[in-house]
């Protein structure tokens, strides 16, 4: 008896066992993944960097309380900083499992590139060359089953509800894992489960910031579903209606009655069994419903926070803090004027610096720019684009709130005889493919097409690193559907940028920002303002110079003197090229964003031959807009420039 006793306990417990090590061993769930269009090149420094850096991030995932980041190639161009953040229920050995496929799975999904992030249930894993962003790029995941129309409302309410009490709890856990999970009770057959967590590397601020942002995507793209998901770089945040995670509250599983008599054996056959049979369907219901997510999962690429800035209500700065953060609008916090008001450097009381853009209260167009450039720039998230922090809307006061830019704008260095030393050709070059990636998502990678309409060095702010982020979104025209021109009596932009079909017939377009993109190219490799050019030495404007160089076959003349002896002949001679092609007269010639991405970033393509630009001088410009002119503001107008009409025949180097 004791021995058959024995044979059957040791039976059940080694099929429970070898249950629980297969439940342990499923592979990985792969949720989704975002890679950059910047590549490096097989066998590069930039390659062994970056296979030195999987290495290590595998190597720690089981010693690091589930995150661990590192950075190869400290101090060199090469350099790659790299991270994992383990799910805070997952066991050291189910990191290790995650992060090791991860790690492989990366290099596979994003080939040869620069920064790449990706995904997985239990974990996520990422990788640059550049400056981490906690917000950007972010994924949404949406169930495709809904909540029944008469539950929508009480379980929105249950949801933000959860939601926002495990992201207060998680963003001021004292723990190392910023981690929290919880349930609410929703129907009598169906409970809400929810789980937050962010890099523990984030401050209180940082990841509240993100967690915001996160949540607040929600009623956008995935309004009613019974699940989804917000992934983010710095956090992630996700709701099922089925436990998705190790719950490990104070529940307690109901305790069996007693029983009196009867066999040993028939005692533990009536309580193993029955677990045995319930971990058996448990491990089958598990495999069932990964399965089955992988499937039912659609990819939500997120663009927005909404519509209007009810939307946005999560971002919302109260003006109390924003006046003590500035010292109440003092002139030493002033750190620029724009076309719609002033910029104030602020400091919240967490230590995190911003930058104000105060709306003019005179302003009589100000209020539409404003409610414009703030539905924009919250739908708007790239590394090259400047992030919108929140805003405020208190009385007559608007005002937006976005990251501070400790470098000023490009023109601070790119127009100044001493600052422009510190601009060398590979920071130069560095910039226009910066400014490159960042128009191009604004004309086809975001959900909406948007021309920026207002783009100048005065525009694109330079981060710590000298990193490009355009700025003033002020402007910006939403294109809809497969609308690709509009013409409009009201001309708004600068002079010297706008491109001759917008200033003289209102007509815009992508072509317009490409425009604007090639004179802002020809400046950054001149050193010269376009609308100052002409009062040098040479009468002409920027343009014409460089077009007559080009065709005199020294297109070289054009380059900033200061960066004689050290410069890549190719790469300069390639963007005047560039430069060129994009400011001839006709649309229609000019290249799109993606085809100049893809040339900035490739040798091997073949560029066409430009034509002769548009040019206008100064002394062909109506007096009444010389000022304009001069002062490089943003201006609207209805009057357009003249046309410079001195016949120049088009040669073409060979």
């Amino acid at each position: 008896m004791n021995s058959l006793r024995f044979s059957a306990t040791h039976f059940v417990i080694l099929s429970l066992l070898g249950l629980l090590s297969f439940v342990s061993e499923a592979a990985p769930v792969y949720s989704d993944s975002v890679c950059t269009n910047t590549s490096y090149l097989p066998n590069s420094t930039f390659h062994s960097n970056l296979n030195v850096l999987l290495s290590s991030l595998t190597s720690n995932a089981s010693l690091h309380d589930g995150f661990f980041r590192t950075t190869t190639g400290q101090g060199t161009p090469d350099a790659i900083t790299g991270l994992f953040l383990c799910r805070g229920d997952a066991n050291a050995s189910v990191c290790q499992e995650c992060v090791t496929a991860a790690a492989k799975e990366i290099t596979v999904r994003c080939p040869n590139e620069t920064e790449s992030i990706i995904w997985y249930d239990d974990c996520m894993l990422r990788y640059s060359n550049d400056s981490l962003n906690n917000i950007v790029p972010s994924v949404n995941l949406q169930a495709d089953k809904a909540i029944a129309d008469s539950d929508g409302d009480r379980f929105s309410q249950l949801l933000a509800s959860l939601l926002n009490g495990l992201a207060e709890k998680a963003a001021n856990s004292p723990s190392i894992k910023k981690f929290a999970t919880g349930e609410e009770k929703f129907t009598t057959s169906q409970t809400l489960y929810g789980l937050v967590q962010c890099t523990p590397d984030l401050s209180t601020f940082d990841c509240t910031m993100c967690f915001r942002s996160a949540i607040s995507s929600f009623p956008t793209c995935c309004e009613g579903k019974e699940g989804a998901r917000s992934l983010l770089p710095g956090c992630n945040v996700r709701y099922e209606i089925y436990p998705f995670y190790k719950i490990t509250g104070n529940s307690s599983a109901p305790l069996l009655p007693p029983r009196s008599g009867g066999s040993h054996i028939s005692l533990i056959v009536a309580i193993i069994v029955p677990i045995v049979v319930a971990v058996a369907l448990f491990v089958l219901g598990c495999c069932f419903l990964r399965k089955r997510a992988r499937k039912k999962y659609n990819t939500v690429e997120k663009d927005g926070i909404g519509d209007d800035l009810t939307d946005v209500d999560s971002l919302h700065f109260d003006l109390a803090t924003i006046e003590a953060a500035t010292n109440r609008f003092s002139d030493e916090m002033k750190i620029g004027q724009g076309g719609f008001g002033a910029v104030y450097k602020g400091i919240l009381p967490n230590g995190q610096e911003i930058a104000v853009k105060r709306l003019s209260v005179t302003s009589l167009q100000g209020a539409v720019e404003f409610r414009n450039e703030a539905v924009l720039v919250a739908r708007l998230q790239h590394r090259n684009l400047v992030r919108l922090l929140g805003f405020c809307l208190e009385g007559k006061e608007k005002m937006l709130v976005y990251e501070y830019i400790p470098n000023k704008s490009l023109d601070h260095f790119l127009f100044d005889r001493e600052k422009q030393r510190e601009l060398d050709w590979s920071r130069r070059y560095k910039i226009i493919v910066g400014i490159a990636r960042g128009i191009l998502y604004l004309h086809e990678d975001s959900r909406l097409r948007i021309i920026h309409r207002d783009l100048k060095a005065s525009n694109v702010l330079l981060d710590a690193n000298m990193n490009p982020k355009i700025s003033d979104f002020g402007m910006a025209k939403i294109f809809g559907g497969d609308q690709s021109e509009v013409n409009t009596g009201r001309i708004v932009g600068t002079y010297g940028y706008m491109s001759p079909e917008y200033a003289m017939r209102g007509q815009f377009s992508v072509k317009s920002d490409v425009f604007s993109f090639g004179v802002l190219v020809l400046e950054i490799i001149s050193g010269k303002k376009n609308t100052e050019f002409y009062e040098s030495q040479h009468g002409d404007d920027l343009l014409t110079y460089a077009w007559k160089n080009w065709t005199n076959q020294t297109p070289l003349e054009l380059l900033d003197p200061t960066l004689r002896g050290s410069y890549s002949r190719n790469e300069v001679i390639r963007c005047i090229q560039i430069g060129l092609l994009c400011v001839q007269e006709n649309p229609a010639d000019r290249p799109s964003m993606a085809n100049i991405g893809l040339v900035l970033n490739s040798y091997s393509v073949t560029l066409q031959l430009p034509r002769q630009p548009a040019s206008f001088l100064r002394r062909r410009t109506p007096d009444r807009l010389r000022n304009d002119l001069e002062s490089d503001q943003s201006t609207s107008s209805t009057i357009p420039w003249s046309v410079n009409e001195s016949s120049i025949t088009e040669v073409y180097p060979r």
